[in-house]
């Protein structure tokens, strides 16, 4: 027997700058995203994607990608497409680019990465507001030799 449909695992979720893809399949993931630090707020990151790769499930589904802000409610970005898993041993990657986003303000964003309404990862994102230095420290001088 058979199963008609079983709902497939997230083996990963990256935010990073892009992704590409070489003529054998394989992908880049470029620039992996574990926070963000900038000058000042607001900024607008021009590209930003995430890498997903689903594996162990049969049927078809539908992935939402979805980038929240520090408030926890409002809703940056959202993504939807659909994949479909004939083979239990089978992946699907899936690749969503969110462009031109706005960060208005400092605080802890939130990837949430769902499959057919059903959770399966949420992940923060801090965002984090750090000026350049007004006084950039100047290396010692250099002492004559003895």
């Amino acid at each position: 027997m058979q199963a008609a449909r079983i709902l497939p695992d997230l083996q990963c979720s990256l935010l990073c700058e892009e992704v590409r893809q070489e003529a054998n399949g394989n992908f880049f993931i470029i620039g992996v995203i574990n926070y963000a630090r900038v000058p000042q707020v607001p900024v607008t990151a021009s590209q930003l994607s995430v890498f997903n790769r689903w594996t162990a499930g049969v049927g078809r589904f539908t992935e939402t990608v979805r980038m929240i802000g520090p408030d926890q409610t409002t809703v940056l970005r959202k993504s939807e497409m659909k994949f479909e898993l004939k083979d239990a041993v089978m992946q699907s990657t899936n690749v969503t680019v969110f462009a031109q986003v706005e960060f208005t303000t400092a605080g802890t964003y939130y990837i949430e990465v769902l499959v057919d309404d059903v959770m399966k990862l949420r992940y923060p994102v801090p965002l984090i507001v750090a000026p350049p230095s007004q006084n950039p420290q100047q290396p010692p001088p250099a002492q004559a030799a003895t």
